[in-house]
């Protein structure tokens, strides 16, 4: 093997490594670490919709209680036309 094959195998060999360690490896760790943020936030998401989910709960069977007993917030009118 000439020399010259030795240098472009090794240019190769080098372009390789570069394209591995400074492109693919960082693409692959911030894609993981995007993905768990993701998780985690939809975690986050549905753990505050729950919460929601029960407060609202909570209210909507204030309310209907207050409306059973007659009176209420709803005003029933008529449009007058002239």
């Amino acid at each position: 093997m000439s020399i010259l094959g030795f240098l472009f195998v090794a240019f190769v060999a080098y372009l390789v490594f570069k394209l591995i360690f400074d492109f693919i490896l960082p693409v692959y760790r911030t894609t993981q670490r995007v993905r768990k943020g993701f998780r985690e936030m939809q975690e986050r998401m549905n753990g505050q919709s729950e919460q929601y989910g029960q407060q609202q709960n909570g209210t909507k069977q204030n309310q209907n209680s207050n409306t059973k007993g007659g009176v209420g917030e709803y005003i029933d009118f008529e449009e007058i036309k002239d």
